[in-house]
């Protein structure tokens, strides 16, 4: 898509069909890197440190990717799952990004210490970053990452219980998704 998007070849095709619903990212410097081990998720998209003395045009942005998750004790490699479950979760990192880009300094560093301290703002962080993917019509493919957690008879109801937590349900996003269309035919 872009000379400023570093994607590892195993997963381009996906990072590059969810980046098309982004086109305000096309020229914002983004790295998808894969790590051994991510606490408590499987991705996680923030600013690199340097961004921090840069301007906003100049930020850069990194996707990390747990190389495998854990189900019912299980590990598996994240690259196995389901391609359009993939997409869902990049859809949502991506959406991170799109929250990141507009901060100034002050506020991307609050946020992150809130982020760190505050259960209420992990909520009003990890929702925003699932509308951004609703409004930016990646929809299908949250909500197909949604059933695939929520339904997953071997994925540990701890894991579930936090995504109903932190993210908006199936039947918000569904709002989400009337309120969007209701607005275009206006």
């Amino acid at each position: 898509m872009s000379k400023t998007h570093i994607i590892p070849l195993n997963i381009k095709e996906e990072v590059e069909f969810a980046l098309q619903h982004y086109p305000q990212l096309k020229n914002i410097h983004i790295e998808f890197k894969f790590k051994k081990n991510i606490k408590k998720s499987t991705m996680q998209a923030r600013p690199t440190f340097d961004s921090f003395f840069k301007t906003k045009k100049n930020r850069k942005f990194l996707i990390l990717i747990s190389e495998k998750f854990k189900i019912s004790g299980r590990e598996f490699s994240t690259i196995d799952i389901p391609k359009d479950i993939f997409i869902g979760w990049i859809g949502h990192e991506l959406g991170h990004i799109m929250d990141y880009q507009h901060r100034n300094k002050l506020n991307l560093i609050w946020f992150g210490i809130k982020y760190l301290l505050s259960d209420n703002h992990i909520i009003e962080a990890e929702r925003a970053a699932d509308s951004f993917a609703v409004n930016h019509n990646m929809e299908e493919y949250i909500l197909k990452t949604k059933d695939f957690i929520l339904n997953n008879a071997d994925i540990p109801e701890a894991y579930k219980n936090r995504i109903k937590r932190y993210y908006l349900s199936p039947e918000e996003i569904m709002v989400l998704i009337k309120e969007r269309d209701e607005l275009a035919t206006q």
